[in-house]
């Protein structure tokens, strides 16, 4: 049974003739004479009492009529639901964020929705494994992060921009003028830091490493707009990427005198995924954002 097939006979069953129902189709009416034989023959029922100069629905076609007539509709109904995908009239996007990635995201946010505002965006803020977790599930369409150390064979990391790992101190500390800072200074102060498991924290364990027992670590977050405003409020320092205190006012970010202290931010994607229109033109906005355009480096297509 082809949709084709019912257009026919939903048109035939209106005009109550084959031939004013083949001019309303723009098709000859030995085609939908010989398609509405081939449907009846499919179903193994006469759908059409014929005449010669009318034709009348049987009682097996009253029957069928309803359900052809809803099968159109939800044809009709998809094909307007694809457009609007299409032209992101509609449609959701699923999007997990760690929380360095914070800072930068709202103007791209506003600029989509202003732009799209039949797209719903559902955006989760969590740690990189878990968004992992979630790409690889597909319960997300992609993830915004830094590069993790190795590498998913299922997933591929697309470079946004190159941020640092930098010390963040109130406006007023005596840091503040610093032009940098190296990380055995670190020792001379006391730190509030990120929580384990967070892509900065994670980088700067990794630096420091040699130095690791020599830290005075009073606290650890994992809610960095809290970690942000106990610097704020106090003489402690933290380390985080440059990227999160975009925008930020009251605190100062002061590069990391370290040869490895590189994070690269990536738009990360399932490998050979389909890959929503909505979702290449959230990326495309974020890309032209002045949050992401003061850092880019490298970009794909």
């Amino acid at each position: 049974m082809e949709l084709r097939q019912l257009r026919y006979f939903a048109k035939a069953a209106e005009l109550k003739s084959f031939s004013e129902a083949a001019k309303a189709l723009n098709i000859a009416q030995s085609t939908l004479s010989q398609q509405v034989r081939q449907l009846e023959d499919e179903l193994n029922i006469q759908l059409f009492e014929r005449h010669p100069h009318c034709i009348a629905l049987t009682e097996a076609a009253e029957k069928v009529l309803p359900f052809a007539l809803r099968t159109i509709h939800d044809a009709e109904c998809c094909a307007a639901r694809i457009r609007d995908l299409n032209e992101l009239l509609t449609g959701e996007l699923n999007i997990g964020v760690t929380y360095s990635f914070s800072p930068i995201l709202t103007e791209t946010i506003i600029e989509f929705t202003r732009r799209y505002p039949g797209v719903k965006l559902n955006i989760f803020y969590k740690p990189m494994a878990e968004l992992m977790d979630m790409l690889l599930s597909r319960q997300i369409d992609f993830m915004l992060a830094f590069r993790p150390n190795s590498q998913c064979k299922e997933i591929e990391s697309h470079m946004l921009f190159d941020n640092h790992l930098a010390v963040i101190v109130r406006e007023g500390h005596r840091l503040a003028g610093r032009s940098g800072i190296t990380l055995a200074e670190l020792a001379n102060w006391n730190l509030a830091l990120p929580s384990k498991g967070l892509q900065a924290r994670n980088a700067f364990d990794r630096a420091i490493a040699p130095l690791a027992e020599s830290l005075d670590i009073r606290i650890e977050l994992n809610e960095v707009n809290i970690l942000l405003e106990l610097i704020k409020q106090s003489d402690m320092i933290t380390v985080l990427a440059e990227a999160t205190v975009y925008n930020q006012s009251g605190v100062r970010a002061i590069p990391v005198d370290h040869p490895d202290n590189e994070m690269q931010g990536c738009v990360h994607m399932l490998r050979d995924a389909y890959r929503k229109r909505s979702a290449l033109k959230f990326i495309e906005v974020l890309r032209d954002s002045d949050a992401v355009r003061a850092r880019v480096h490298n970009w794909f297509t």
